[in-house]
């Protein structure tokens, strides 16, 4: 299992090997996993009743389903492992270690830190900071999840299209349209469409 998850890894362009990334699987699940859910636990009995009423089904699991945080854990493991460090950002960039921070701290670079700072790539070219960044990141709203943020910049948007095809914000930050359109569509982030 190991040289085919190792396989995957370097395909994914994760900069980990196998057993790194099964200790960081399952941290992350130790970290976000609720041990023995009950769907129903979390709401009140009125509201479980209007939920099954449009037919959701809050029953426990079964032992033989599959694990529904499954995917999530992986996602967040595969998210943290793929994001740049301090270090690895101010090689990018060519700055110090502290400057990289200071651009965290002055919302100008996106990031979050556990017991250290963490950039998601979605940021970074090959060459360097997104083109517009410095417009998006300060309209991103500060209670979002770094995960949510990332799933928006990775994910087509209606409002931006470049040449009759919808893009996500990342695209159009690198075909060098408008950062205010960004701008704009992140601060929506979190709230009732």
């Amino acid at each position: 299992m190991t040289v085919a998850l190792e396989a995957v890894l370097a395909k994914a362009g994760l900069r980990v090997d196998a057993d790194e990334f099964l200790r960081l699987v399952e941290d992350t699940a130790r970290r976000v996993s609720v041990p023995h859910p009950e769907p129903a636990e979390h709401f009140s009995a009125e509201q479980q009743e209007a939920l099954a009423e449009v037919g959701l089904d809050l029953s426990p699991y079964a032992d033989d389903e599959p694990c529904p945080r499954a995917k999530s854990v992986v996602a967040h493991a595969v998210f943290t492992k793929s994001a740049y460090s301090v270090s690895e950002a101010a090689r990018l960039l060519d700055l110090t270690q502290s400057e990289v921070r200071d651009r965290l701290r002055q919302r100008k670079l996106f990031g979050w830190k556990d017991s250290e700072w963490h950039l998601p790539a979605w940021q970074f070219t090959e060459g360097g900071p997104l083109p517009g960044l410095r417009s998006v990141i300060p309209a991103i709203p500060p209670d979002q999840p770094p995960m949510v943020v990332a799933a928006f910049m990775n994910t087509q948007q209606p409002d931006l299209e470049i040449n009759g095809q919808r893009v996500t914000p990342r695209e159009w930050l690198l075909a060098h349209g408008d950062p205010k359109s960004v701008a704009n569509l992140v601060t929506s982030i979190g709230t009732a469409a």
